[in-house]
Formats: structure tokens, C-alpha cells, sequence
């Protein structure tokens, strides 16, 4: 396993320092319950089956990892072969130990980065990108964000595939107690989505890939977007 620890990070913006520092390592250890037993569930209304189902069909052999959280998502889906190289990039060292440790039985690469920066990866690298439940802790709207969609598309190989999650606040259903819950986390600056709607998603994703297919489920976009081969 080896680690880069970031020396090319810069000047990162407070907003975006806010949006990771709630990920420490005893919230970790709830992450899970809380996030795929019941904020998407019971507040988002998307089952977790949706995202398995998007790992499962679209994970590569060399995956990189926007955003890890803890790790779940990988930890429970299938790869399409038995020693998969995974590169795990976020901002926060917290997170990043934690879904290493957790990954263990991978070869595992961590990443300090800013996925609002160019990707300090090499270009058309990796078969596949994953950005889950990432966008919308992000400060901005999805059309200042959506840059982390192309920093994502310069390393995957010709024909690799970007794919994700986020929860957006227009454009889609939401419930009361999901508007209700979307309120406070905004208020807290653990969630930055007030402005994230889900046409402006789908044209980041026109713009930066040359085809891609975007769902529903609730009130959270699930995509799958291509580079050229």
C-alpha cells in the first residue's frame, strides 16, 4: 500500500476543507448504518441496492475512488477480477486510513487530493472512476462542480467509464422530512446541494463525456458516463 500525502493540494478553500472535516474517525464508524440503513433509504428514498447494483456493473479491474467514505461500496461489490488496484482519493486522512484498513485484502493506493483539482494521477490510467454521494458535499452549484466530472474523465482510458451518486434538491422528488434533513446538513456546511438540480447535472455530463446514462431514484441522480474511445 503505498500513500501520497498530498504535497501538490495548494491553497484548498474553507468551504471545501467544512464539507470533509465532519468525516472523523468515530463518525466513520456509524457512516454506514446511518447513511445506507437510513438517511438513503428512509430521507433520499434510494435503496442501497441501487448503488451495489451500479458498482457491481461498473467497476473496473484499475478503479480509482473519488470521495471514499468508508469504503462500503467496495467492500461489498464484485469486482471483474480477483486483484483489483485501487487508488482511493480524498481530502480527508481520516477517511482515507479508514476505508485503507477496511480494504486491506486489496492493493490499495492512497491519494490526498482535491477533486476540484486536476487528478494528480496520470492521464487514461484506469478502467474506471467512481465519484459516490461526493457532489453534493462539494461547495458551488453542479456547474462549478461539475469540473471534478472532467478531472475524473482525464484518467480513464479511452472508452473507461465515471460513475457516481449525489443527492440534488430540484428537479427530483423530495419528501418533507427529506427537505427537512437536506436544510439542516446545508446549514451545517456538511451538505452544499441547495443549488444542485438535475438538469444542470445532466448537461456536466453532455459536456464532459461522450455519452452517459443518468436515473432517479428518489431524490438522488445515479450516473454512468463515458469517455471517448
Amino acid at each position: 500500500m503505498s500513500i501520497d500525502h498530498g504535497h501538490h493540494l495548494g491553497t484548498v478553500d474553507q468551504d471545501v476543507l467544512d464539507g470533509q472535516s465532519a468525516y472523523n474517525k468515530r463518525a466513520l464508524t456509524f457512516y454506514d448504518l446511518l447513511v445506507y440503513r437510513g438517511s438513503s433509504p428512509l430521507f433520499w428514498r434510494c435503496s442501497p441496492r441501487n448503488f451495489l447494483r451500479m458498482y457491481d456493473t461498473c467497476v473496473g479491474a484499475e478503479h480509482v475512488e473519488i470521495g471514499v467514505g468508508t469504503g462500503y461500496l467496495l467492500d461489498h461489490c464484485r469486482f471483474p477480477v480477483s486483484d483489483p488496484r485501487i487508488t482511493l482519493v480524498d481530502l480527508n486522512p481520516a477517511t482515507l486510513e479508514f476505508t485503507a484498513k477496511r480494504l486491506a485484502k486489496f492493493r490499495t493506493n492512497q491519494v490526498r487530493a482535491n477533486a476540484l483539482e486536476p487528478l494528480p494521477l496520470p492521464k487514461a490510467s484506469h478502467d474506471s472512476v467512481a465519484l459516490s454521494f461526493l457532489l453534493h458535499c462539494v461547495p458551488g452549484s453542479i456547474k462549478e462542480k461539475g469540473v471534478a466530472l472532467a478531472h475524473a474523465a482525464e484518467v480513464v482510458r479511452p472508452g473507461g467509464v465515471v460513475f457516481g451518486s449525489t443527492i440534488l434538491s430540484s428537479g427530483v422528488p423530495v419528501t418533507r422530512a427529506g427537505r427537512s434533513l437536506m436544510a439542516k446538513l446545508n446549514a451545517k456546511g456538511v451538505f452544499h446541494n441547495q443549488q444542485d438540480s438535475l438538469d444542470d447535472l445532466r448537461d456536466q455530463l453532455t459536456q464532459h463525456f461522450v455519452s452517459h446514462d443518468l436515473v432517479v431514484r428518489g431524490c438522488v441522480g445515479l450516473f454512468r458516463a463515458r469517455t471517448a474511445r
